[in-house]
């Protein structure tokens, strides 16, 4: 493994040793960290710390600076979001720090979006997505909606109370093959 800057020692000793018991996964997201430059461990940690205007300024500041928006992306942001997903998984941190972190993600795509859509790259797949019909919870299908857009999917957000209908019609005339479907209330579920 790459001698570690000592952003990423503080980093990994605070937030990535304690909580990742799976060996494989932790040597993963080292590696990476490891492997990133200052400026993108820096957008992970405050994305991590779920820090928006933080993670606004570093990334504006990173593009500003010539690095790459996929580097950004994917070393900065969708890596700092990882964590936050492992944290979730097991339990350190609940739905809203969560939330705070998705608003941190947010604010960093808003400068990358612009940038990948205006660079002709191709989108992994289109995805549907929407809350069905009777439902009006929407804080998961946000977040689903906000990692699929940084891994490169083109997602065409129904909004809440989404029927059947609405699903096909919106299925058939993007031509999507995903199809994600939101619900919280158990009366809405089969």
């Amino acid at each position: 493994m790459a001698a570690l800057n000592d952003i990423a020692n503080d980093f990994l000793k605070d937030e990535i040793e304690e909580f990742i018991e799976r060996p494989n996964e932790r040597t993963r997201i080292i590696d990476a960290f490891a492997r990133a430059t200052p400026a993108m461990q820096e957008i992970s940690a405050a994305l991590i710390d779920g820090d928006n205007g933080t993670v606004d300024t570093l990334t504006r500041a990173a593009l500003d600076d010539g690095v790459e928006a996929l580097e950004v992306m994917d070393d900065g942001l969708i890596a700092g979001m990882s964590v936050v997903g492992i944290k979730f998984r097991e339990n350190f941190i609940f739905v809203p720090e969560v939330l705070a972190c998705a608003r941190a993600m947010k604010a960093g795509m808003a400068h990358i979006e612009p940038i990948l859509s205006a660079s002709g790259i191709e989108p992994v797949g289109t995805v549907i997505m929407g809350t069905v019909k009777g439902d009006l919870h929407d804080i998961g299908k946000n977040l689903c909606i906000m990692m699929l857009r940084g891994a490169g999917f083109v997602v065409h957000d129904l909004g809440v109370d989404t029927s059947e209908d609405e699903f096909m019609d919106a299925v058939e005339e993007h031509e999507a093959p995903l199809l994600g479907m939101s619900a919280l209330l158990t009366t809405t579920m089969p």
